[in-house]
């Protein structure tokens, strides 16, 4: 995982459950996705995990960090396991690889802000009293006669629906405007929402809070808007550029004050309510119409290519086949100390006489779970619907691979179902032995209780069920866990997933991270878990609902929710 830095015999009938509930609402009445018994599943083998295990966290891998010929190793490893499996390839050129390109970029801004206030018009250029992000997005013009400014006194509220027949660049929604440095209240509430990410900026943040399509936000040292020097990069990234962005502004006096001259309320009382302390009322302005035209230019400076390694076992169903539920893991880790002394600087231990990072738990025991899951898939009942395995590369380096595939998915990005991550599951947090049967479940309940509920029902059928510990899944969870593995790039896009943890431990991201540490039984009881519930999910001919309720599972919750609350 990333850093903070930057039963036998056992059976499982999928079926649908029809789940009644009083409560009012869109979710009464809903068919919910329920394991049962009676499906033969295949069972993980400790001796296939310990074997692909030990041979991953093998000097020979060379710590398997990205972009060098350890994680080449590694990758090649798999796809040739998957090949002898008779799994089909996902990757490019019906190859098992799917090429993940990282691409430094020279940005050229040329956008700008037109006001129109009561008929008279100014326009304001990038750097000239307002700025835009490096990272602004793809070409685009909006236009917006619904301008807000967000005082701290008020709700959130949904977006208002564009005028009928209206195009969504002709009157795309609500501009909110707002003080960065006295953000709304009602932003406190933005961490339910299963897609924000953490390190969003306040416009993003308080777009997401109004319903807005366009933020701009008052700062009072405006950042610099000259071009940088050509031959260092602006940005570093897998993502995409070219896809347009809601825009996210910041401007200074100047335009705020012209944006208010005739609203009847003075931008130099708001500005001093705000430095007092006060509590500063909302304002709809009036008889002001914003045009924004983001238009950045992306110069590639330098381009690095790593792969994930993907692919597929088809599903029976003709008409589910096209659906997918993910398994994933990372493949990287973090590397070895160079031949000069010089570490990979991302550990936590001083260099000892072992200059190799061996990963075995991180993320060894995930890639192995994976791996093993996909064999369980190969050999035993095949659901209606088609899985998907998926080795992400570059976790570790800013989760590179999967924003990729998020990005740039091997199979359309609606018909993804769930994606079930797992990263390190071969240890006991912090080596307690009394955490022998725990596993961290995260995420599982923030787009989807369905999810959430089926683990749990999963987990009791098995002989001997797990203890799912839901500590980390808190939103106010200081390790911020949900933000840090390959699942989240996922969940940025609305797609259900649960994230597989078992802790940290002395050795996490150490150099003493090796195999003879691994809990075999534990990794092997997991990992069937996990299968079991993504042939559930698979086999329902109902897809997992997305009711977006946010995390409400935390630290000594246990069982199942209800859905929709």
């Amino acid at each position: 995982m990333t850093r903070t830095i930057s039963g036998r015999g056992r059976a499982g009938l999928i079926g649908l459950v029809l789940a009644l509930t009083l409560a009012s609402g869109p979710h009464t009445m809903q068919a919910q996705v329920a394991p049962a018994a009676d499906v033969a599943f295949a069972q993980i083998s400790e001796t296939d995990v310990r074997g692909w295990l030990t041979y991953l966290s093998s000097d020979l891998m060379q710590g398997r960090q990205v972009f060098t010929e350890g994680y080449g190793l590694a990758a090649s490893y798999i796809a040739g396991e998957l090949k002898a499996m008779g799994v089909k390839p996902l990757g490019d050129n019906g190859t098992y690889l799917q090429a993940v390109t990282q691409r430094s970029y020279h940005v050229t801004q040329r956008s700008s802000i037109t006001i129109d206030v009561g008929g008279e018009s100014k326009t304001f250029r990038h750097g000239d009293h307002v700025v835009f992000p490096v990272r602004a997005g793809g070409k685009q013009t909006l236009r917006f006669s619904d301008v807000e400014f967000a005082g701290t006194d008020r709700a959130s509220e949904p977006p208002r629906p564009a005028p009928a027949g209206a195009s969504s660049t002709a009157n795309p929604g609500r501009l909110v405007l707002y003080l960065a440095n006295s953000l709304p209240r009602a932003t406190l509430a933005i961490q339910r929402n299963p897609r924000t990410r953490s390190s969003a900026g306040p416009g993003t943040i308080v777009m997401r809070a109004f319903g807005g399509a366009a933020a701009i936000g008052y700062v009072t040292n405006l950042p610099p808007g000259a071009d940088r020097e050509r031959s260092r990069p602006d940005f570093v990234t897998t993502q995409r550029v070219d896809a347009p962005e809601p825009p996210a502004i910041s401007a200074d006096d100047t335009v705020f004050t012209w944006m208010f001259s005739k609203s009847g309320a003075s931008w130099a009382d708001i500005r001093a309510k705000a430095a007092a302390g006060g509590d500063v009322p909302s304002v709809t302005l009036r008889d002001v119409r914003i045009t924004i035209d983001v238009d950045n230019t992306y110069e590639v400076l330098e381009t690095n290519r790593t792969e994930n390694v993907v692919g597929m076992v088809e599903g029976t169903d003709p008409a589910l086949k096209d659906t997918y539920v993910f398994f994933g893991a990372h493949l990287d880790h973090m590397g070895y100390v160079k031949a000069d002394g010089q570490s990979n600087g991302r550990v936590n231990v001083p260099v000892t006489k072992d200059p190799i990072w061996n990963g075995a738990d991180d993320d060894g025991s995930g890639s192995t779970a994976v791996l093993a899951i996909a064999k369980a898939f190969v050999t035993g009942p095949k659901p209606k619907r088609s899985v998907v395995f998926v080795w992400h590369a570059g976790e570790e380096a800013g989760l590179l691979g999967s924003r990729y595939m998020a990005d740039f998915p091997v199979v359309p990005i609606d018909r993804i179902q769930a994606e079930l991550n797992i990263d390190m599951i071969g240890r006991n947090r912090n080596d307690d032995p009394s955490e022998a049967n725990t596993v961290y479940v995260i995420g599982a309940d923030r787009i989807s209780t369905d999810l959430h509920n089926l683990l749990v029902d999963t987990n009791r059928g098995l002989e001997r069920p797990l203890t799912l510990d839901y500590e980390f899944n808190a939103p106010d969870d200081p390790n911020d866990f949900y933000t840090r593995s390959d699942h989240y790039s996922y969940a940025a896009k609305g797609i259900p997933i649960a994230f597989f943890f078992t802790g940290e431990h002395p050795d996490y991201h150490a150099n003493t991270d090796s195999v003879d540490k691994i809990l075999f039984p534990k990794l092997v009881r997991i990992a069937q878990l996990i299968y079991e519930s993504g042939f559930a999910i698979a086999d329902s001919a109902r897809a997992l609902d997305h009711d977006n309720m946010g995390p409400r599972s935390g630290k000594g919750f246990r069982g199942k929710l209800e859905r929709g609350r």
